[in-house]
């Protein structure tokens, strides 16, 4: 009787979340196939993540800016292992438009694109969060961690959007990138308390406290007006 709920209530959870996808990944045109696949690559967010490490470079010492750095790169790459290689290994959860799936004929794909085989949890969630998480905790800014927050959003978005992750997947990547990004933010701060003494910015309202937050916004506002004349299915302009 237990397994036979446990079973219905799985089945439940599994049927939510693939109407969930569909829902979302239904919602396709021309204009929005152009702009979410700008916006779910890596490489088109290295202003943003520049601008991030010159604040960082302009607010606390270069010791302390070394070290943080390390730690990024650690959370990184402790996400990307995680939901990357050892749960998506163990769950062995297929991607909705990969073809061996049974829903495969009803996803929206874009430029061909499928993703991997097995896509639960989301990777590109569980960084972005992580990201999004730890910066808070260094910096404190509520404009930088509302930005930092939409932009992990439609992130995640765009991934369902483009059909290589369902919703469950988004929400799992995303509790691994906050749950890591806090542990490792505890770690560091025990380990290196001296240190993390000096995060706070020498100028609390230091006009470079907002370089972030402008080329996020001046990146999204740019890939909304290319949009228009992206071709996504081949690559050009």
């Amino acid at each position: 009787m237990t397994d036979l709920l446990l079973s219905t209530v799985i089945q439940t959870l599994v049927d939510w979340d693939t109407q969930i996808f569909l829902a979302i990944n239904g919602l396709h045109n021309d204009y929005w196939d152009n702009f979410m696949q700008m916006f779910s690559g890596r490489f088109i967010w290295l202003p943003f993540y520049l601008s991030i490490a010159y604040v960082m470079f302009r607010c606390f010492p270069w010791r302390v800016n070394v070290t943080c750095l390390i730690v990024l790169a650690l959370l990184i790459t402790i996400n990307d292992q995680m939901s990357g290689s050892l749960i998506r290994s163990f769950v062995g959860r297929l991607r909705p438009a990969n073809t061996d799936n049974p829903i495969s004929p009803l996803v929206h794909i874009v430029d061909g694109y499928r993703g991997g085989r097995y896509g639960f949890p989301s990777a590109h969630s569980a960084n972005c969060w992580g990201l999004a998480f730890f910066i808070y905790y260094v910096f404190r800014r509520h404009l930088l961690t509302t930005t930092l927050m939409a932009w992990a959003f439609i992130t995640c978005w765009s991934r369902m959007y483009l059909g290589v992750h369902y919703f469950g997947d988004i929400i799992v990547g995303m509790l691994v990138g906050v749950v890591t990004a806090s542990l490792v933010y505890y770690v560091f701060q025990r380990s290196l308390h001296r240190m993390t003494e000096t995060y706070k910015p020498y100028q609390p309202d230091a006009p470079h406290m907002y370089i972030p937050v402008m080329v996020c916004w001046l990146e999204i506002l740019l890939m909304l007006i290319l949009s228009f004349g992206y071709n996504a299915h081949t690559d050009t302009f």
